[in-house]
């Protein structure tokens, strides 16, 4: 048996925790960067553009920007940059509303973080489809009065559902 081969069996007959101990599965993603591959699906969204239109603008394929936008991959400082030129936002738009126990200050490198608990990760509701619809729909109110009368009215009814018991 050559070296190449039983470093093949060694491979895949370590456990799975011996080949990436210390970092999260690939399907979990990092928080911080769960929370920034959101913030590129809300932008983009909230533009009309395809992770496909996405991509090209940037040089990647769609699958790339998909697995940005679920955390799967971490997304580089220079790629960060051409994200935000590309959705015409700034670079601390996608670090918006993240959520403290994500804080960067906890957060050294992935091995080190293993036995940390980063607490549990909420999505924004910023990047939920019907948050995108209600946006959508609230824009395409020709009348600027009875857009502001909606926006008071839909004020007035969170604060009265807040303000009641719970059944």
């Amino acid at each position: 048996m050559n070296a190449v081969s039983s470093n093949r069996i060694a491979t895949e007959a370590a456990p799975s925790s011996a080949r990436g101990a210390g970092r999260p599965k690939a399907s979990e993603g990092h928080p911080i960067d769960v929370h920034v591959g959101a913030r590129v699906r809300l932008r983009r969204t909230l533009l009309g553009l395809s992770q496909e239109k996405l991509g090209e603008t940037i040089g990647l394929t769609f699958q790339q920007v998909q697995k940005y936008e679920r955390g799967a991959n971490r997304i580089s400082a220079s790629r960060l940059f051409m994200l935000s030129h590309a959705l015409d936002v700034p670079v601390s738009f996608f670090f918006d509303d993240m959520p403290a126990d994500a804080d960067a200050a906890k957060v050294e490198d992935d091995a080190d973080t293993s036995g940390q608990d980063l607490g549990a990760y909420e999505p924004d509701p910023m990047a939920k489809r019907e948050t995108l619809e209600l946006v959508r729909a609230y824009y395409r109110i020709p009348d600027a009065t009875v857009r502001k009368r909606m926006f008071e009215l839909v004020k007035a009814v969170g604060k009265s559902g807040a303000e009641q018991p719970a059944a």
